[in-house]
């Protein structure tokens, strides 16, 4: 008997903290995806979008050049700033992938019109950014989400990229944020 009370006291507690640990300042799960969603759409309507990768493979690169959607959900779009060379420079499985980045959430950009980053691309004292190429069950490259690998199927590893990545491909750390970003990402390989 004594113990039906201690798993019943426990699940009151329980389920007096659920709806406390749901809801984000009374704000639902929905509602924070049709944020995102709206951020995204916002400032992807400056640009020209693609929804397709090109059956070639060869991107219209430069600052003008458009976003292109890089997975079926859309979820994660590219600018090409500089292709690299795929034939020559394309990443191996495991493969040791340093990166440096800028990223801006894209929330407080349509919220509020603020434009503020964050990452190691100025500042190498924030560390070095690294994940092992297509391997997520090491844990600094699961850290990191799916989408910062994604241009490296399609691009060299000398390439240069904007990624507008949503939550669910991003840090894993922040995915229940919802909080969508804009990378701007360089790509350098290890030294082997």
């Amino acid at each position: 008997m004594k113990i039906n009370k201690t798993v019943i006291a426990a699940g009151l507690v329980l389920a007096a903290l659920l709806p406390l640990a749901s809801c984000k300042d009374n704000v639902s799960y929905a509602e924070l995806l049709n944020d995102e969603r709206h951020a995204t759409n916002a400032y992807l309507s400056n640009f020209k979008v693609i929804n397709e990768i090109p059956a070639d493979t060869v991107f219209e690169v430069g600052e003008d050049a458009p976003f292109y959607r890089i997975d079926e959900e859309g979820n994660v779009y590219m600018q090409v700033l500089r292709a690299g060379d795929r034939k020559n420079d394309a990443p191996k499985t495991s493969q040791r992938i340093y990166f440096r980045y800028m990223r801006y959430n894209l929330n407080t950009w349509y919220a509020y019109n603020e434009w503020e980053g964050d990452g190691n691309e100025k500042d190498m004292s924030l560390g070095t950014a690294y994940f092992l190429y297509g391997n997520f069950t090491d844990t600094e490259s699961l850290a990191w989400g799916y989408g910062i690998q994604m241009p490296l199927a399609l691009l060299g590893i000398d390439c240069e990229v904007n990624l507008l990545i949503k939550s669910q491909y991003g840090l894993t750390s922040e995915i229940s944020y919802v909080q969508p970003f804009l990378y701007h990402v360089r790509y350098f390989p290890s030294q082997i």
